[in-house]
């Protein structure tokens, strides 16, 4: 489009004529076509659909919004060191979009290997400010990923829940079992913090302790599994399944005598984030390849995605989660029209899936572990090893679902 330019006399602040006046009024009146892309991937059933109706409408016809799905927040990773971590982009793969879905303790590992950038002017935003200190803290990372009270913010959430425990109800009353307190961590069993950094000194017993606790939780197992463990508790092969509570609670509620609880003595926390991938300056050929640098409209859509009126699909549990706000408020109870025809859950879950505040002050985040943390872990999963085959078959299954489930870096 051709725009022509008009003289305007600011020194008398009087415009040239009335003509030209009213040409000019005319011309900041109009909306011109002028669009600003904004590509998006993240995790599938992890954004409400009502919020990319109302965020274009919002923007109007200036966006040129494009969203896509993955099936697994581990496939956007790996799409994400295949870009980036190669050093070339492919327009089709996460690399390339401008925002990608992250979970939170795969941060550390994305900030050191340089996959992800920083925010750049983040305290100049609103929807920084209004942020909770308690994330402002938990998201601040030097170069390394390492937590910074001086860091830069890499990412930031847009959905969190924790830990859970889904049990079959008849298999308890069957056979005169107590309720569930504790099964989790067994750190937190212990009484100690899922971010212990020296086992010895801070966990009464120290390692053996841990050792042998572990060593009667392995009887109980029936499958260490991050992918297929549903549909074992589902066809009744096992009676308690462990998990993230945007896995199992939207799956229990399709099942019959389940019950969902967040232990009492606390547990994980898990938080899906905004994050930017570090594609600018690398060279392509590739057209559509996102050499640009960031779209400017990240932080409409991180402010948007973070406006309280953002947190209603959680809390009528159309999306499993709960909004970031909800860290530290309360959420009101659902009313009855929210919860009508709706299938009932028993559960210690308030709204939008939280644990009720005396638990929630019990729960962690996983942080990246200290070095004596990782030689501390490795060493309880080499106590572990037996020569039997069928063992250390199970031992990796176990290795695997507990990187991949609980997060932790071994």
């Amino acid at each position: 489009m051709h725009v022509s330019l008009v003289n305007i006399d600011s020194s008398s602040g009087e415009y040239e004529n009335e003509e030209v006046k009213a040409a000019f009024e005319s011309y900041k009146s109009k909306t011109y076509a002028l669009t600003v892309p904004l590509r998006i991937v993240a995790l599938r059933s992890s954004v409400p659909p009502l919020w990319i109706k109302n965020f274009i409408q919002s923007q109007g016809r200036r966006v040129k919004f494009r969203l896509e799905f993955r099936g697994t927040l581990e496939g956007i990773f790996s799409e994400l060191s295949t870009t980036i971590g190669k050093g070339k982009v492919s327009s089709k793969l996460a690399g390339a979009a401008d925002i990608i879905s992250l979970g939170d303790t795969w941060v550390n590992f994305a900030i050191s290997k340089k996959l992800i950038e920083p925010i750049q002017g983040v305290d100049e935003q609103d929807w920084f400010c209004k942020l909770s200190d308690k994330w402002k803290v938990y998201l601040r990372r030097n170069d390394e990923g390492k937590s910074d009270t001086e860091g830069k913010i890499w990412a930031v959430p847009y959905r969190w829940g924790s830990m859970v425990i889904a049990y079959r109800k008849n298999k308890f009353r069957q056979h005169n079992l107590a309720p569930i307190e504790v099964i989790g961590a067994v750190l937190k069993y212990l009484g100690a913090s899922y971010n212990t950094s020296n086992i010895d000194s801070q966990v009464t017993g120290g390692r053996n302790a841990v050792k042998d606790e572990l060593a009667a939780l392995q009887k109980q197992v029936r499958l260490f599994d991050s992918a297929n463990y549903l549909k074992a508790f589902n066809v009744g092969d096992v009676w308690v399944a462990v998990g993230w509570s945007s896995d199992i609670v939207p799956a229990a509620k399709r099942m019959s005598d389940v019950a969902v609880i967040v232990p009492k003595s606390g547990a994980s926390l898990w938080a899906d984030l905004w994050a930017i991938p570090a594609a600018s300056g690398i060279a392509t050929d590739e057209l559509g390849g996102r050499i640009r640098g960031p779209s400017p409209l990240v932080h409409q859509w991180i402010d948007f995605c973070l406006q309280s009126q953002r947190a209603i699909p959680f809390e009528e549990e159309i999306v499993a989660g709960a909004s970031p706000s909800a860290f530290d408020n309360t959420p009101l109870p659902k009313s009855k029209n929210l919860s009508k025809n709706k299938p009932k859950l028993d559960t210690n879950l308030i709204a939008g899936g939280v644990p009720p505040p005396e638990i929630l002050t019990r729960c962690e985040f996983l942080e990246p572990l200290s070095d004596s943390a990782s030689l501390d872990h490795q060493w309880l999963i080499s106590s572990m090893q037996n020569p039997n085959h069928g063992f250390m078959h199970k031992l990796q299954h176990c290795i695997l679902w507990a990187s991949n489930a609980l997060q932790i870096k071994l």
